[in-house]
């Protein structure tokens, strides 16, 4: 699932909190005998549980407190998938022929995508099948099919280091392809390791019960983020009782859970499909002071030069979807009960002490159990009214972790700041500090009178604050974020885009120093380099009407008078771009920017493109467009197996090639000639 940086700013920033893994007995890890202390910033606490015993109590506890009705956890339907908001690209010069990179957020740190090229070979992952194009012949030289054509849907994307390639399926119920008589469907994410050095072949799998989260690759070493919920069924009720009573009913389920319904799951398979299940051990999972129960975090570490021998998991029960990471540090921020919080009962069952058995003790009797103490006559026979419960604080929680290190994180810091970040893209660390970027009174929908964006400092070995400037947008909330070196960029919009220039040197004092305001929006801006600025989103009438796509370009040399100096505006489009920033190349060498483009003609139909462009110091061109072949004609009434909106661009050498689920093609940079049509057959 794609998300939308517009939905991304208005969906559930759920809180992923990490720590040092505990230990069965008073000591924290390599430090035996020393009691693990308990660290405080704010009102963020980190604490380690003593044991599996301690580990079950309080997972019980706090899951009991946050179940409702029917059951635990927010609804899934508002949960996005946190992924694809990055924001950098860079040229590199490999083994091969110059070439372009993905996309990303910080240099040197790679984020999975669909397409990956070394110079030599482009690597890409269409429909379940991974395909391995020779550069210079222009040839597939490699095809492996993962999944069979019937689970052609299933989300994937990659990451390459070397001769191995790791391919993320992010969602369940993936069949591992030919495996469909002897395994079932997975319950969560799938990651295959594929070696790419002859034909390609699976090295093996890993394949977590949860949901993916995000990856992010250092090296060699991958580091993924899966979620994970507890294992509890939650009976059918009936219809007689009222939701207090299936409250109560639902607490004495969860506080006979066992253990094993929170522990996270695993399964490591071999190249030959044969599998091994894992689990997270008790003392590889920690806890903030204030949490739910209703989930939990876990990391698994893979150095992809060294295979699957280890994922060195470790887990925390907390909730999670945005990932940031540099080279040396990995932060996961969130809000965790935005979207969904219990209705508090009046009569609340405490949570049971846990004995060492693992085995709750007798609860207390409940409403209706023949068990209960009479019942006074006198009492108001009426049911209490049921409260409303208050929405939860606008909060966004911060944890860092230090990755410097082989095998699992380190756990560093954490803190808390106002508000709700829209996307990764909103943290940026520099010089010793976090920059973060929130909107407070952010309500989903037209709602955002009280609305105003914040961007505060903290200091990275403590998350504490230091500085902040707020007022920003008032009424408007955040579209896009860019922190380039000591400057910062927020654009808000609700009818105008203001884009914000802010000065950071001194964290302390941050400070706004411009403001341009314009019709429409960016909803992705990317540094160019000489004090110029690229913003991709939408043109919009005075009142805030969407119109079309706009790419403009920016002066920002001086931070207190930023400038449009150029748009290209196309009527009734959008560009994938807006939400995924992968989807966007720009080449700084010659100028060339590429992205995806959807034009609307007013029917059902849309035509997509690959829009080219030429950025220099003055102006934004449009140098052509790249359209893909049609599909292949179906019979009537029979789905179109394969769409040719074009998704990513590449340059390799002096070409220019560009993907869609049909296949690959190959122009000239210079003029856009058809050198080569690689068909996904």
């Amino acid at each position: 699932m794609r998300t939308s940086i517009r939905t991304a700013g208005a969906v559930t920033l759920a809180a992923a909190l990490f720590t040092t893994g505990c230990s069965g007995s008073t000591g924290s890890a390599g430090e035996a005998g020393r009691t693990t202390p308990v660290v405080e910033l704010g009102k963020v606490k980190l604490v380690s549980y003593s044991g599996c015993d301690d580990m079950l109590a309080g997972l019980r506890r706090a899951a009991a407190k946050n179940v409702g009705p029917w059951g635990l956890g927010p609804p899934q339907i508002m949960y996005a998938e946190a992924r694809s908001d990055v924001s950098s690209q860079a040229k590199a010069v490999g083994s091969g022929q110059e070439h372009s990179t993905t996309n990303t957020h910080e240099a040197g740190v790679d984020e999975p995508d669909l397409v990956k090229t070394d110079g030599n070979r482009v690597i890409t992952v269409n429909r379940g099948v991974l395909r391995v194009i020779d550069a210079a012949t222009k040839k597939i030289t490699g095809t492996l099919r993962l999944v069979s054509a019937e689970q052609a849907w299933a989300p994937a994307d990659l990451l390459i280091s070397g001769d191995r390639a790791l391919v993320l399926f992010s969602g369940g119920g993936i069949i591992p392809f030919g495996a469909m008589a002897k395994r079932a469907a997975s319950p969560g994410p799938r990651y295959v390791l594929v070696d790419l050095s002859g034909e390609p072949k699976v090295m093996g799998s890993i394949t977590p019960n949860g949901s993916h989260v995000d990856a992010r690759m250092v090296g060699s070493t991958v580091r993924i983020v899966v979620r994970s919920q507890p294992e509890i069924v939650f009976p059918d009720l009936g219809p007689k009782l009222t939701e207090q009573e299936r409250t109560l009913k639902n607490r004495e389920i969860v506080n006979r859970a066992p253990i094993s319904a929170w522990l996270p799951t695993f399964e490591t398979a071999d190249a030959k499909g044969v599998g091994v299940k894992g689990s997270v051990k008790c003392e590889q999972v920690s806890h903030p002071d204030d949490y739910t129960g209703t989930s939990l975090l876990t990391v698994h570490t893979l150095d992809l030069a060294q295979g699957l021998t280890d994922t060195a998991p470790i887990s925390v029960a907390a909730d999670g979807d945005t990932v940031y990471g540099t080279g040396t540090s990995l932060y996961v921020a969130s809000n965790p009960r935005w979207w969904w919080w219990p209705r508090p009962v009046d009569d609340v069952l405490p949570a049971p002490a846990e004995s060492d058995s693992g085995q709750a003790p007798q609860v207390e009797p409940t409403p209706g159990d023949p068990s209960a103490p009479p019942v006074d006559p006198s009492a108001d026979p009426s049911p209490a009214p049921e409260k409303t419960p208050e929405q939860p604080p606008e909060e966004t929680e911060v944890h860092r972790f230090d990755i410097t290190a082989p095998g699992a994180p380190r756990y560093v810091a954490s803190g808390k700041v106002p508000g709700r970040l829209l996307n990764q893209y909103s943290m940026s660390e520099y010089q010793g500090h976090l920059r973060i970027a929130t909107t407070t009174n952010s309500a989903v929908g037209p709602s955002t009178e009280n609305s105003s964006s914040a961007v505060y400092v903290l200091k990275d070995d403590t998350l504490a604050k230091v500085g902040e400037i707020g007022g920003l947008g008032a009424g408007e909330r955040i579209y896009s974020v860019r922190f380039i070196g000591p400057v910062g960029y927020v654009v808000t919009f609700k009818q105008v885009d203001p884009l914000y220039t802010l000065d950071l040197s001194d964290p302390a004092n941050p400070r706004k120093t411009g403001e341009l305001k314009i019709t429409g929006y960016s909803a992705y801006l990317h540094p160019a380099g000489d004090g110029r600025l690229i913003g991709i989103g939408q043109e919009a009438n005075a009142k805030g009407r969407t119109l079309g796509t706009q790419v403009s370009l920016f002066d920002v040399s001086d931070p207190a008078n930023p400038r449009r100096l150029s748009q290209m505006f196309q009527k009734e489009s959008g560009s994938e771009a807006e939400w995924d920033p992968h989807a966007f190349l720009y080449w700084a060498k010659t100028g060339l920017a590429v992205l995806p483009l959807n034009t609307w003609d007013g029917t059902a139909n849309t035509t997509g493109s690959a829009l080219v462009l030429k950025i220099d110091d003055a102006a934004v061109t449009k140098t052509g467009s790249v359209v893909h072949p049609k599909p292949k004609p179906v019979k009537k009434g029979e789905p179109i197996l394969f769409d040719p909106t074009v998704r990513r661009a590449v340059v390799i050498g002096d070409g220019l090639w560009t993907f869609s689920e049909q296949g690959v093609k190959v122009n000239a940079m210079d003029g856009l000639a058809e050198q080569a049509w690689i068909p996904f057959d």
